[in-house]
């Protein structure tokens, strides 16, 4: 708890690291830190992560291969490049294995990414049930911002400003062949 932002012992501290999920050692210190962990990962459709991965590292460098090249060792045989990063994150499967080593799957939490932007309310409703909080954020709490094409929480009284998800969220993602799609749903699918 030392390691954690200071709160009340009446609070529940949280803290939040997407690549914990995929970091080989962090379930083991996360568990050798407090075995009583609760642990929240928000997943979404793996091809659509995958996507959206790529189309930030475009952004940032417009000189990068394709997507369908750094996809596959062999797209004609249907061979994915499982040590490209943004295909490797989304292969939760593998992920999971190494936290249930550690933590039971009652003290592990699924958040559909997909249904966190249709209903908000809805999700974070499961997640103060999974928490053992009182039900507090609601539909009143969020508005949708057209310009974004996301859910943003609405201003507080103690703060005058909506709260949104940053530049990166929301953009356009690169168009990516149909086939090459079908191909990564097939290798994703349990």
């Amino acid at each position: 708890r030392s390691l954690m932002p200071r709160t009340l012992d009446s609070q529940i501290t949280v803290e939040k690291t997407p690549s914990y999920f995929v970091t080989k050692e962090a379930p083991r210190r996360i568990f050798n830190m407090s075995r009583d962990t609760k642990l929240i990962v928000v997943v979404r459709n793996p091809v659509t992560r995958a996507i959206s991965d790529y189309t930030q590292t475009l952004s940032k460098k417009p000189d990068i291969p394709t997507f369908e090249g750094l996809s596959f060792r062999n797209r004609s045989l249907g061979l994915v490049d499982t040590s490209w990063n943004a295909i490797r994150i989304g292969m939760y499967a593998v992920h999971l294995e190494s936290w249930l080593q550690y933590f039971p799957l009652s003290q592990i939490h699924f958040v559909s990414g997909e249904k966190l932007i249709t209903d908000p309310a809805g999700e974070m409703g499961k997640v103060q049930d999974f928490l053992g909080i009182k039900r507090v954020i609601t539909d009143k709490h969020f508005y949708f911002n057209k310009t974004k094409g996301f859910p943003c929480l609405k201003k507080s009284e103690s703060s005058g400003l909506p709260r949104c998800l940053g530049k990166s969220k929301g953009r356009t993602h690169v168009q990516i062949d149909p086939e090459v799609i079908e191909q990564l749903r097939d290798f994703y699918r349990p």
